[in-house]
């Protein structure tokens, strides 16, 4: 059991003194489910498979958001080809717009050039995310993804606190070590009372098309052991494609066909 701080904000235990933190959105905004989008590590492809989530229940006709909770390392408006500023009204920021619909809010979208870096200290970061929540007319969301940084730390702690998320989607790849690190993301939300909506292997192999034959270039799949450890759905098995990747680089990931199925 984790030693009481005295700083409920920061703290990961669970007692009776702690308090609710969760933020009040603007007023005018209307987001019916909120999904975060977590990974254990970076270098995964959670951004990507944000993108693919969002873009698949935006085909399905649902209203769809993605709040670039990777304030460091924002990389939805380049995979969306998104370039437009996110704009304010004079009291509240209006997200961007990709080409089909999807309402984008990132910090690429504040700067004045995609490629300055931001450098800032871990509670500067938690304050701009909370802000994309708090500060942003998310008007009419069916679905609100938040494309989390990796890891354990401050910033995640800072949503899963001030923001009323549903449940969380954990994204993996096939290593044995990465598996490990999945752990601790799935303990974590257990720790925060966060519900896992499931997981998905980003990176799952590789169909060459030539011979039509699968090769598990990172390895052999563990992610049904940990799914069954933990009592989990697989929600995907994602497969390595060039054409992702190229579609990704182009900003075209609206038109890549692939469907993510999301019943939650």
């Amino acid at each position: 059991m984790s030693e009481c701080t005295h700083n409920c904000e920061t703290c990961g235990s669970n007692c009776s003194k702690k308090t609710d933190f969760i933020e009040k959105p603007y007023k005018g905004t209307n987001v019916k489910k909120i999904i975060g989008i977590v990974s254990g590590k970076g270098g995964v492809g959670k951004s990507v498979v944000t993108s693919l989530l969002a873009s698949s229940m935006n085909k399905k006709g649902y209203k769809v958001g993605i709040l670039d909770g990777d304030i460091t390392g924002p990389s939805i408006p380049k995979i969306f080809g998104v370039k437009d500023r996110c704009m304010s009204n004079g009291e509240v920021l209006i997200p961007a717009k990709s080409r089909d619909g999807i309402d984008i809010v990132s910090m690429n979208l504040l700067l004045e050039d995609e490629t300055d870096p931001v450098v800032w200290r871990g509670p500067v970061i938690a304050g701009a995310i909370k802000q994309f929540w708090t500060d942003v007319l998310w008007e009419c969301e069916d679905y609100l993804f938040i494309d989390m940084p990796p890891g354990t730390g401050d910033v995640p702690l800072t949503v899963f606190q001030s923001i009323p998320i549903d449940g969380i989607i954990i994204v993996t790849s096939p290593q044995q070590l990465v598996g490990m690190v999945v752990s601790k993301a799935v303990n974590m939300a257990n720790m925060m009372k966060i519900k896992v909506f499931g997981l998905i292997e980003n990176y799952s192999y590789f169909k060459c098309p030539d011979n039509d034959k699968e090769y598990k270039i990172f390895g052999e799949s563990h992610i049904d052991e940990t799914a069954n450890k933990f009592g989990l759905k697989l929600l995907a098995k994602l497969p390595i494609d060039p054409a992702l990747a190229k579609a990704c680089d182009n900003g075209l990931i609206e038109d890549y066909d692939m469907s993510l199925e999301l019943n939650i």
